[in-house]
C-alpha cells in the first residue's frame, strides 16, 4: 500500500475541504490506509470536521426519495401555494423532524394536503405513515378504514393509534378523529419550508 508524502498535501486539502470527502474516501482514493490519512492530517495540522458537520455533509449528499414535478399549469402553481400555506398552519416544522408531519381532523383539508403532495412531487409511497388520534368509544377499525380510503394510503402504513380515554360527549368536534400524515424524508420538509419562505417573502412586505 502506498504512503503519503508532502506532495499529497494539496490533494488531501482539496478532497477534504472542497469535495468534502470523508477520510475513508480519501484513503480509498489515494490507495492508503485510513490511519495514514489520520496521521497525515494531524502532522500537518489540518483541522478535522466535527461529528455534527460530518452528519450534515452525509445528509446533504443523500439522494432524496422524491422529485418535484415540473410546474407548468396555473392549477399546479395554485396548489403548490395552497399546500405550503396548509403546512405553514398545520405542519410540524422543527429542524429535529425527520420528515413532514401534517395533522388535522378535517377530511377535506387532509385530502387537499395529500393531493398537493402527490400532484407536486413524485413520491415513494412506501414512506407514508398515518397516525390516528381518537377516543376510546370510537370505532377504531372503521376510522382507520375511512382515512385509508380517503388518503389512498394502505392500512398497513397506519402506525399504532393514540387513543384517549378521558373523553366527553358534549363539545366533541372530532367525529372521525384526527390524523397525522407523515412522510419520512427531511429534504421534503426543507423543500416545503423553502416554499413557505418564498410566499412569506412575496406577500409579507412591509
Amino acid at each position: 500500500m502506498a504512503k503519503l508524502s508532502g506532495e499529497d498535501l494539496l490533494a488531501i486539502k482539496k478532497f477534504y475541504y472542497q469535495e468534502r470527502l470523508s477520510m475513508r474516501q480519501i484513503a480509498d482514493r489515494l490507495s492508503v490506509s485510513i490511519d495514514s490519512v489520520v496521521y497525515f492530517m494531524r502532522r500537518h495540522n489540518l483541522q478535522r470536521r466535527t461529528a455534527a458537520e460530518n452528519n450534515k455533509i452525509t445528509f446533504e449528499k443523500k439522494i432524496p426519495s422524491f422529485q418535484e414535478k415540473k410546474i407548468i399549469s396555473m392549477e399546479q402553481k395554485e396548489l403548490k401555494a395552497i399546500g405550503a400555506m396548509l403546512y405553514w398552519g398545520e405542519g410540524y416544522k422543527s429542524e429535529k423532524s425527520g420528515g413532514i408531519d401534517f395533522a388535522n381532523s378535517d377530511p377535506e383539508m387532509i385530502s387537499m394536503f395529500v393531493g398537493f403532495l402527490r400532484k407536486i412531487y413524485q413520491l415513494d409511497e412506501s414512506r407514508f405513515r398515518v397516525l390516528l388520534y381518537c377516543y376510546s368509544d370510537q370505532n377504531l377499525k372503521e376510522l382507520i378504514r375511512y382515512w385509508s380510503d380517503l388518503t389512498l394510503i394502505p392500512i398497513d402504513q397506519f402506525t399504532k393509534p393514540y387513543i384517549r380515554n378521558d373523553y366527553q360527549e358534549k363539545g366533541r368536534k372530532m367525529a372521525r378523529g384526527l390524523v397525522h400524515i407523515r412522510y419520512s424524508d427531511k429534504k421534503l420538509l426543507w423543500n416545503i419550508k423553502d416554499s413557505i419562505d418564498f410566499y412569506k417573502g412575496k406577500f409579507l412586505k412591509a
